[in-house]
């Protein structure tokens, strides 16, 4: 139903072309996912019994509302011996308190398995 997708501007996608981008009419940042956008991506998902698929979608539309530094942050720290597990429950409480989550269960999960796996930076 792309009728029902719109940019972060609210410009439908019908009129977002490379002759619009050019004129100035649409910008980079309209080319980015709306949460809307990746929800109803991820009700098309689960629909189809793809629910690990939907569960990313939702996560991602949780993400699409922060600035893209730290998205790049969480992304970074979720490598392996990058964070401490401290560092991951501090990332993991920004996101909550960011209306995040899903991100933040995540987060808290990943630094389970990273412990598990001795793939946490150790304090020192």
């Amino acid at each position: 139903m792309p009728e029902l997708v719109t940019t972060p501007g609210g410009t439908p996608l019908a009129e977002v072309t490379l002759d619009a981008l050019r004129a100035g009419r649409v910008s980079p940042d309209d080319l980015r996912a709306t949460p809307h956008t990746l929800l109803r991506q991820a009700a098309v998902a689960r629909a189809a019994g793809r629910e690990q698929l939907a569960e990313n979608l939702e996560r991602a539309a949780e993400l699409a509302s922060l600035p893209d530094d730290e998205v790049l942050a969480v992304y970074t720290a979720l490598r392996p011996r990058r964070a401490t597990a401290d560092e991951l429950e501090t990332i993991a409480l920004h996101l909550a308190a960011s209306e995040a989550p899903r991100c933040a269960a995540f987060v808290r999960e990943a630094a389970v398995v990273l412990a598990e796996r001795g793939l946490l930076r150790s304090e020192t």
